[in-house]
């Protein structure tokens, strides 16, 4: 075997090394990287409540870090300031399979973090049953991280939904959410905000519902009769802006589970 042919076989396999480490991690993010990957990150983790720089950059400085950190720190996962897969998928939900997806179907109280996030992904729609009056309505799950921001799917959805809150309302009400044969315990209010129907979504927009002023019209299902989303928690989900568990939020899932329990 020649030399050149050696020193060719040595280069191709160091080269392969190097290589691997990358492709097994498809998404890496860390101080120094820029790009809509990286303003993506900084538009979520404002929205959270994390990144208090005035405007997503795209750049990938210290202030994204301490957001990561922090971020991490609350959702404990490694505190490294590194967007890693693990924390991009607690940011944005992971479409790839997992436990949570692959079981039997589950009844009862079930985790936000662990398995509701993943039962119920962006873009799923699922029915939701009140418990006190036994009224029902179609929804989609079409934001949200810490817990699950929906949208009526139709404007007879938003009727019944209307109906069963006395018009739009921030009542806490116990609710099952019926999902691909999982029966889960949520709590649930029905106030839209942040979005405008007529506008696209996500688009910055001006005068958003709920008194959120400027900012990404969290609206996707147009022609429903609501602008933007409502919220609804499971067990140990958190709030968006404050990032706590809300004692209120917790006793209605609880009562939901108990319905379930008797009930299904």
């Amino acid at each position: 075997m020649s030399k050149k042919i050696k020193q060719w076989i040595i280069c191709s396999l160091v080269a392969s090394i190097l290589i691997l480490p990358q492709e097994a991690s498809a998404i890496l993010l860390k101080q120094g990287s820029r790009g809509e990957e990286v303003k993506k990150v900084q538009t979520e983790l404002k929205r959270l409540g994390y990144f208090n720089y005035h405007t997503a950059t795209g750049y990938y400085g210290s202030i994204t870090a301490d957001a990561v950190k922090k971020y991490q720190k609350a959702h404990g996962l490694a505190v490294d300031g590194i967007v890693g897969n693990m924390t991009y998928n607690s940011l944005f939900g992971s479409n790839a399979s997992s436990e949570a997806t692959q079981s039997t179907p589950s009844k009862g109280a079930l985790d936000w973090f662990s398995k509701v996030q993943y039962i119920f992904p962006r873009g799923k729609t699922a029915k939701v049953t009140d418990i006190k009056t036994g009224k029902s309505f179609m929804i989609k799950r079409t934001f949200g991280t810490n817990h699950a921001d929906v949208e009526t799917l139709t404007k007879e959805d938003t009727k019944i939904m209307k109906e069963i809150w006395g018009g739009f309302s921030w009542e806490r009400r116990a609710v099952v959410v019926e999902v691909d044969g999982n029966y889960i315990a949520g709590s649930m209010t029905a106030m839209p905000h942040a979005g405008v129907d007529s506008e696209p979504a996500v688009k910055v927009v001006n005068e958003r519902s709920g008194g959120y002023g400027r900012g990404q019209n969290l609206d996707a299902v147009k022609n429903n009769g609501i602008d933007g989303h409502v919220d609804i928690h499971f067990l140990n989900s958190r709030t968006h802006g404050t990032n706590v568990v809300q004692k209120i939020h917790q006793d209605k899932v609880k009562e939901a589970a108990e319905y379930i329990a008797t009930h299904y």
